[in-house]
């Protein structure tokens, strides 16, 4: 196993199975790899093999199987992509997959959902809306991916909350996802979710004023910063999010370093590092005013605890800081430990089934 590989494994490997890979496929997949080129490629063939039992399933009338299997295509597809920069062919091929396999599952999935498009600045924010069974408007939470996330992992997690009666809301904001090609990373994100709330807003069967928002990793900084800049969150969670990236920069893997270039269309590293710098919660923490949950690991190697506990301090009485001592980056290692908690929490404050 080449560095490029074994970092992978040694940051994400519980982030893959916590968020829908099999650990058989992952297991063959690492096992069977001799360096990082092969990387997307072998994810893209496992990807086509789920895609395809997903296909027969449709052949078959067996809609339900069909919908479960495209989803572990998509996210095959997505962790091939995710962080494989260096070929952008490869990387683009394999993340069409992904979008390809989560679109043909939405209408197969309990309960379904929508793809929705939002003009932004020339481009498209793409989002995915699923509502909990059941007569509206009902409460909703939006779900920022990461610096190398996408919607296309989040179904694990959007489980959580529509088993609670909250609706979930799947975005590729600027740098992420479909929006990646075409809008770098950027740092006031209250420009982008404020587009993002306006949507989701205006749709049928939403209440407009149970809203929230939901981060992790970089999301964990989007999230907030949304959340400082429009009234209308109503509760906010921030997952391992960084207070400022840029004081993470030395630490970061190199992976990560070069996705960040890649997605905020830096001519250097050292200019990535003046960006990473403008992902900053300076001066925005006073003015969040909705409930914070701030999620963080104290084993966390990309982007340590302390910039969670600052957050949670500078946000004063409205934030909760839950800090896990065992948890990693994203605590995807002790995922029964915050998961649930926070879906709970999202629910309560939104008033989710009253």
């Amino acid at each position: 196993m080449d560095e490029l590989v074994a970092s992978a494994v040694s940051h994400w490997a519980p982030r893959f199975t916590t968020n829908g890979v099999a650990v058989a496929d992952f297991e063959r997949v690492v096992g069977g790899l001799k360096d990082w080129d092969g990387w997307c490629p072998a994810w893209s063939a496992v990807g086509a093999e789920y895609e395809a039992l997903g296909a027969e399933a449709v052949r078959e009338g067996r809609l339900r199987s069909a919908g479960q299997h495209y989803v572990q295509a998509a996210v095959c597809h997505h962790f091939g992509k995710f962080l494989f920069v260096q070929d952008p062919v490869q990387m683009r091929e394999a993340h069409l997959a992904a979008v390809r396999c989560l679109d043909a599952a939405l209408p197969y999935l309990d309960p379904p959902g929508r793809r929705i498009e939002i003009p932004f600045e020339g481009s498209r924010l793409v989002g995915v809306l699923r509502l909990p069974h059941g007569p509206g408007p009902h409460p909703v939470v939006v779900m920022v991916p990461g610096l190398d996330s996408a919607k296309e992992e989040f179904r694990s997690t959007e489980e959580l909350f529509l088993e609670r009666g909250v609706g979930t809301f799947s975005v590729d904001g600027p740098g992420q996802g479909e929006a990646e090609y075409d809008l770098p990373i950027r740092g006031d994100w209250e420009v982008p979710g404020g587009a993002i709330l306006d949507a989701v807003s205006a749709e049928p069967d939403i209440d407009p004023d149970r809203l929230a928002v939901w981060g992790v990793s970089l999301g964990g900084y989007y999230a907030p910063r949304i959340a400082s800049g429009d009234s209308r969150v109503g509760a906010c969670v921030a997952l391992a999010g960084p207070y400022d990236f840029g004081e993470c920069w030395g630490q970061l893997p190199d992976l990560t370093r070069r996705a960040f270039r890649a997605r905020s269309r830096a001519e250097s590293d050292e200019h990535a590092r003046e960006i990473a710098h403008t992902l900053s919660l300076e001066g925005r923490t006073g003015s969040i005013t909705c409930p914070l949950l701030v999620v963080t690991g104290r084993l966390d190697r990309l982007i340590p605890w302390q910039h969670a506990s600052r957050l949670a301090e500078e946000a004063g009485e409205t934030a909760r800081l839950l800090l896990l001592d065992d948890g990693n980056h994203g605590c995807m290692n002790v995922a029964a430990k915050h998961r649930q908690k926070t879906a709970d929490w999202v629910a309560a404050h939104l008033g989710a089934g009253k």
